[in-house]
């Protein structure tokens, strides 16, 4: 398996979302960074564990418990108001990130700013050539952006997805995140991806790590 450049989160390394979506192989599980997934480099799945080919670990893969937490929805039209007020157009840590950079216009372009209830929202038009892996990248920002803060950078340590139905090219979903707690540098978030007709495709629970 390949995490190819244009896949990046910050500059140099996979985003750790669609990453883990490769990692989980279109299974549900739980998928935890060890180290910056590296991009165009072949990794290997042996067992529950993600190898570079020097063998260093850059994941593991196992079991998930049941992701059942559903972040409230938020209706599409307000998500598309809730966006323009995204602070990631402001100050971004990783602003050419696949999934939520301002500077990438072939990205997914999922800009999640804040409801008034702390929650996140952000409208995704889902491109034709969606993929699994592409849905867990998509359940990535939105849950990391309930926490990110200016100059307090967050990135993905684990994240379990559980995927019921695929959404399809061209539809007009919202991905809704929120924050469960902090503890420390790491703060536990839950995401969850709506189809145009209200309906809950997937959901995510992950911890997020403060760097710097």
């Amino acid at each position: 398996m390949i995490i190819p450049a244009r896949f990046n989160g910050p500059p140099g390394s996979g985003n750790g979302g669609y990453s883990a979506g490769v990692f989980a192989e279109g299974a549900a599980c739980e998928v935890t960074l060890r180290i910056p997934p590296p991009l165009e480099t072949p990794l290997s799945r042996v067992g529950g564990l993600v190898q570079g080919p020097d063998g260093a670990v850059v994941a593991e893969v196992g079991p998930a418990a049941e992701v059942d937490t559903v972040v409230p929805p938020v209706g599409y039209a307000e998500a598309v108001e809730t966006s323009r007020t995204y602070a990631g157009f402001t100050t971004h840590p990783f602003p050419t990130c696949y999934v939520c950079g301002p500077e990438r216009g072939d990205g997914l372009r999922i800009f999640p700013g804040r409801t008034g209830d702390d929650r996140t929202a952000a409208p995704w038009t889902v491109p034709a050539e969606v993929s699994p892996a592409m849905v867990w990248a998509a359940l990535d920002c939105p849950g990391g952006w309930a926490v990110i803060a200016a100059g307090r950078p967050y990135v993905l340590g684990r994240i379990a997805v559980a995927l019921d139905r695929m959404p399809l090219p061209g539809d007009r979903c919202v991905v809704v995140g929120a924050l469960a707690r902090t503890e420390g540098r790491k703060a536990l978030v839950h995401t969850t991806l709506y189809a145009p007709d209200g309906a809950a495709l997937a959901r995510a629970r992950a911890t997020w790590i403060a760097i710097g």
